[in-house]
């Protein structure tokens, strides 16, 4: 007999208003020939057209001038090799100049999916039975590039969501690089990769065991100039220097609301994409709290797992995972300690659940066979729905089945809190399935989920339709939490 899940009428689908300036350019010798042509424009014609390109875009964008500068300053090289004094510039042509590095793209205009719930830190001023929740959403636009969005919402005590009013300016963050490296790790994530050695040792040999990221971009560029470079070298010369630019932190400014940030491809290793972030609010042995999320990181031919980690939503911190653990996609973490040690759930070969124990938040190693598919509508994959959920009855795990036809079924298991290691239940049957009107979307036959809540004894089950739109659903934790038991 199946647990009896209540489908809420609430929907969130893409909308092609949301969209971010994103720096673009079309390669050196075009960018050449743009700037010879603004060079030939007197002062007015400069103006004029600075100020017709204002009057169209500056209400659609927070601070646009401002965008135009910061892409003006990444063509700057390109500018100086042309014997342009690039100081003497005025800062109406500068910001021209940057006005054509500049493209709007609508972030969420193919899908918003795959979404996470999280109680935010604020639950002042609310009524008895209200929780305050930070949804976040995988949202795709066009070449399928995804990034990290949000929504603000108040669950009221029959658990509708009422969702908060978005932001009409998107923001993207400020971006801060990590400026040193141990070499040590930083040399073992390298070898996770499976960069190739001899070219590692050539780059990394003489830099000392602390090294700056500038010191490194360097050498490498200076390898990279060498016109007889071999392709295989160069190659491996770019994964290094992609591997430094994974480290970094985004600042948003406080004047941004929360619907109006967007984490968005930053590094090289996450060109092609942010996916399927499983956020989390851990808390630390010391009852300091932050939220955490695990995402892949894809640039079109390889997937890095990442952790992303904040305590306010203005500032993040985003940092690559090391260990053999620290492979594929499907990582997510448990919102505290066991018996001292962070742990993890992951899906390493693609197919199986496991559970893995660090000391530290960031290196995974010895991963341990938790789940393999039992059920037909899972035989083909099994695999998490985002972070574990505590309950006095033991760890709850949402998962998620591939089956027939590649479809995905949401199911669920309940582990012991102080080995998770051990099942305690495993519903035999899918908590929930596409039905006929989810079944149609970018991915026929999906639903998915990045992260439950549980409140008002309910549990709050946020889930993308088909890869293309996002509800939820609500669960009777005392039903499910019998169904679990026995199943044994």
């Amino acid at each position: 007999m199946r647990v009896s899940v209540i489908r809420k009428n609430i929907k969130f689908t893409p909308d092609s208003k949301r969209v971010v300036a994103r720096y673009f350019v079309n390669g050196d010798e075009r960018t050449k020939q743009m700037v010879l042509r603004i060079m030939t424009l007197d002062d007015k014609q400069v103006l004029e057209t600075l100020e017709q390109t204002l009057r169209e875009f500056a209400r659609r964008h927070r601070n646009i001038s401002a965008i135009f500068l910061r892409h003006c300053e990444k063509v700057r090289d390109v500018i100086e090799s042309m014997q342009i004094d690039y100081e003497a510039l005025s800062l109406d042509r500068k910001m021209l100049i940057g006005s054509f590095c500049t493209m709007e793209y609508a972030i969420e205009s193919a899908a918003i999916f795959n979404p996470s719930i999280i109680e935010d830190f604020d639950q002042s001023g609310l009524e008895a039975g209200e929780k305050r929740v930070i949804i976040s959403f995988r949202a795709t636009g066009e070449g399928h590039i995804s990034s990290i969005v949000f929504r603000r919402g108040i669950l009221d005590r029959d658990n509708n969501l009422q969702v908060m009013k978005i932001g009409h300016n998107i923001d993207k963050a400020e971006i801060i690089h990590k400026s040193f490296f141990n070499k040590e790790r930083f040399l073992l994530k390298l070898s996770e990769m499976h960069t190739q050695d001899k070219y590692i040792t050539q780059i990394m040999q003489d830099l000392p065991d602390e090294f700056e990221y500038a010191v490194l971009k360097d050498v490498i560029n200076t390898a990279l100039s060498d016109p007889s470079i071999r392709e295989e070298r160069r190659t491996a010369l770019n994964e290094i220097f992609w591997l430094a630019k994974s480290f970094y932190d985004v600042e948003f400014k406080h004047d941004s609301d929360l619907t109006e940030r967007v984490i968005f491809p930053i590094s090289d290793s996450e060109s092609r994409g942010i996916e399927d972030a499983r956020f989390v609010r851990f808390t630390d042995d010391d009852g300091s709290s932050r939220v955490m999320a695990t995402y892949t990181a894809y640039n079109g031919h390889t997937i890095l797992p990442k952790l992303i980690s904040t305590e306010d939503f203005y500032t993040f911190r985003v940092m690559p995972l090391h260990g053999a653990g620290a492979q594929n996609k499907n990582l997510a973490l448990f919102p505290r300690k066991i018996k001292g040690k962070y742990a993890m759930l992951a899906r390493i070969d693609g197919v199986n659940n496991y559970i893995m124990y660090s000391d530290r938040v960031t290196q995974w190693n010895t991963p341990i066979l938790l789940q393999e598919p039992r059920y037909t509508w899972e035989f083909t994959q099994i695999g998490n729905c985002g972070s574990p959920l505590w309950t006095e009855e033991g760890w709850l795990v949402i998962t998620h089945g591939v089956g027939t036809m590649r479809r995905y079924c949401i199911g669920a298991s309940l582990f012991d809190l102080d080995d998770p290691s051990k099942e305690i239940g495993r519903l035999t049957e899918p908590l929930l399935s596409p039905l006929e009107d989810e079944r149609e979307g970018y991915v026929p036959n999906v639903v998915y989920s990045c992260g439950a809540i549980i409140h008002n004894n309910s549990l709050i089950l946020p889930y993308a339709v088909s890869d293309y739109s996002s509800t939820y659903a609500v669960v009777d934790m005392v039903e499910l939490l019998d169904a679990l038991k026995k199943s044994k």
